[in-house]
């Protein structure tokens, strides 16, 4: 092939107006599956709260339905519908009802109704129709409905997600700073309004971000298995093969594994399961220093794995903890939430030598350095 001198400032202006359709095209893809995602969570739980009527033959009737649904609907569909989630959708229908709905849709269509036929109109309006009433995406609903103490709270947060264009990083915070009630007791309004609806560094999400929001991978039923660096990738995938190679004992059983306490969603780097201890590992490995909150979070994740992965007669969840910092490395093992010191000493036993892992970790460093002299920007804390 002849090589072709393209003119730089062509090229650069080619370049960045490619780079900018790509990246408008992946953010309208998530606003869009977030839209129609939302206005399907919408009719859901319309269809729960639909169920649960009927009067007091029907008391009780919530929860169970909740569970039955959840475990249905996880068989056949996968993640995402648990009774938590359902609750959620349950919770959405009610927070933004019938009525008002059909009253916005109806605005949009130009169309002339009463609210007494409202419900039959929403009914017959299509998921796409519906979509246009729920602009901004679940995760931003989620945390509406979940950070606000009114209906008047979440109205005007939500008006001004929307006039901000706010991610839910800006949404957060804002909800956070109690931006609401300080706009409230103001004297000047319009300036507190303009100066909220700047954003900031931190609140930027990009399309990458937004495409792999939990959400919407557990709506799309889409696997999230993903690596932040190349240096990460790299260790993980040699520790995962090192273990292995240890013996029989370690037995692989996921990597990336999500978890989601609360509105929060987690990863665990590694997952095995030891057979003669018969237990689950967690390994978890940090770039940076070790420190306190490191280990406070991986006895979150051992009580976490205890509740929710734990079967009938396996033991506790034990926590590895791996620090690859560029001039040492260090493994430490979360054993405190075992019911006895005798299962401790067990496992201090069976399991790995911590200085045989650190030393397997820094080798492995070392070597990929070797190969790459210059670090990518993103060998750095991880949020």
């Amino acid at each position: 092939m002849t090589d072709v001198i393209l003119p730089e400032g062509d090229y650069r202006n080619t370049l960045s107006d490619v780079v900018a359709l790509l990246e408008e095209g992946r953010r309208a893809a998530a606003r869009s599956v977030n839209a129609l995602m939302t206005a399907t969570y919408w009719m859901v739980g319309r269809r729960i709260v639909e169920s649960e009527q009927g009067g007091q033959e029907r008391a009780g009737y919530g929860q169970a339905l909740l569970q039955h649904l959840s475990a249905d609907l996880t068989r056949q569909f996968g993640r995402g519908f648990g009774a938590d989630n359902l609750e959620l959708m349950r919770l959405f229908y009610q927070s933004y009802p019938a009525g008002d709905i059909s009253e916005s849709v109806i605005r949009k269509s130009r169309t002339r109704a009463s609210r007494a036929n409202s419900e039959s109109l929403v009914r017959n309006f299509s998921l796409q129709q519906l979509a246009e009433r729920f602009p901004l995406s679940w995760t931003h609903y989620v945390r509406l409905m979940r950070r606000t103490r009114s209906p008047e709270e979440r109205a005007f947060y939500e008006a001004e997600a929307l006039r901000g264009g706010w991610s839910v990083r800006q949404l957060e915070r804002q909800i956070g700073s109690q931006f609401y009630t300080r706009t409230l007791m103001s004297k000047d309004k319009r300036a507190m309004l303009e100066k909220g609806a700047v954003a900031k560094p931190g609140d930027t999400v990009s399309p990458e971000e937004a495409i792999k929001d939990p959400y919407v991978l557990e709506f799309l039923d889409l696997k999230d298995e993903y690596s932040e660096s190349d240096l990460e990738e790299a260790l993980i995938h040699r520790l995962e093969d090192f273990l292995l190679e240890l013996g029989g004992d370690f037995t692989f059983v996921g990597r990336q594994r999500r978890l989601r306490i609360g509105d929060s969603w987690f990863r665990v780097d590694l997952l095995f399961f030891h057979r003669r201890l018969r237990c689950l590992v967690i390994i978890d490995l940090k770039l940076t220093e070790l420190n306190h909150a490191d280990v406070g979070q991986m006895h979150m994740y051992c009580n976490y794995a205890k509740e929710h992965w734990t079967l009938p007669g396996e033991n506790p969840p034990v926590g590895l903890i791996l620090c690859a910092r560029t001039n040492a490395a260090i493994a430490r093992y979360a054993l405190d939430g075992l019911p006895n010191k005798v299962l401790a000493a067990e496992y201090h036993t069976v399991l790995p030598d911590e200085q045989l892992l650190a030393d397997e970790l820094a080798k492995t460093r070392r070597e990929w350095e070797a190969q790459h002299p210059i670090l990518p920007d993103s060998d750095c804390a991880r949020d």
